[in-house]
């Protein structure tokens, strides 16, 4: 047999293979869970699920993918949420009502994410991987503050803003995951409203103000 090929994907009995980004994603966060994330393997998710290695593939390009399920569309509706923002909305609100809906998760979902930030922001393995996401993350913020400011995306201003939102936002999920009895956007609320007023004012200032 050629390393290419694949013995044909034959269903679990009693299961139907699982064919979905959500699906597969659940079944991997639980196996990371129990038996831990570097134990587990590709093989172990892909024989969870019912389906073979060429199927995993097509819907996760690696095991470090995993945890951050379908975060590229997710990333696409913040852009277009912060595109679509009438310009009379202050800057720091118009990216906390678009970051709060980045992270609006359902009911149902909550233990899984909770499982998912969990592993993304303590193991090992993963931070190398996340390093790239938050970037991605961060400069979509970026984009949108340059945007509004008519500012380079490189300029100080969209990468600072850029990364204290993000820092926000990596606050919160820490407490969420510590308290187990917190609500994450309530946090992710009260943790933006804190910095609002204060970088508006700044932000507005420093754009005003000549450089050099």
């Amino acid at each position: 047999m050629h390393l290419t090929d694949e013995p044909i994907e034959r269903p679990r009995m009693g299961r139907a293979p699982s064919t979905t980004h959500a699906e597969i994603s659940h079944i991997a966060l639980r196996l990371f869970m129990d038996h831990g994330f570097d134990q587990t393997t590709i093989d172990d998710i892909a024989r969870e699920a019912g389906i073979g290695r060429r199927t995993f593939f097509r819907y996760f390009p690696s095991k470090n993918d995993l945890p951050w399920g379908e975060f590229d569309e997710l990333l696409d509706r913040m852009r277009g949420h912060l595109a679509d923002m009438p310009d009379d909305i202050p800057l720091m609100e118009q990216l906390r009502q678009a970051i709060l809906d980045f992270n609006r998760v359902p009911e149902e979902e909550w233990e899984y994410h909770r499982r998912r930030m969990d592993l993304l922001l303590h193991v090992p393995t993963l931070l190398a991987h996340s390093t790239l996401r938050y970037a991605s993350w961060r400069q979509v913020v970026a984009e949108h503050v340059a945007r509004r400011l008519m500012l380079p995306e490189d300029d100080l201003i969209p990468q600072t803003m850029a990364w204290t939102c993000l820092g926000v936002c990596l606050a919160a999920y820490e407490q969420w995951l510590r308290e187990r009895d917190a609500t994450l956007l309530e946090l992710l609320d009260e943790a933006f409203r804190l910095i609002d007023e204060r970088i508006d004012t700044d932000v507005v200032r420093a754009h005003r103000s000549p450089r050099g």
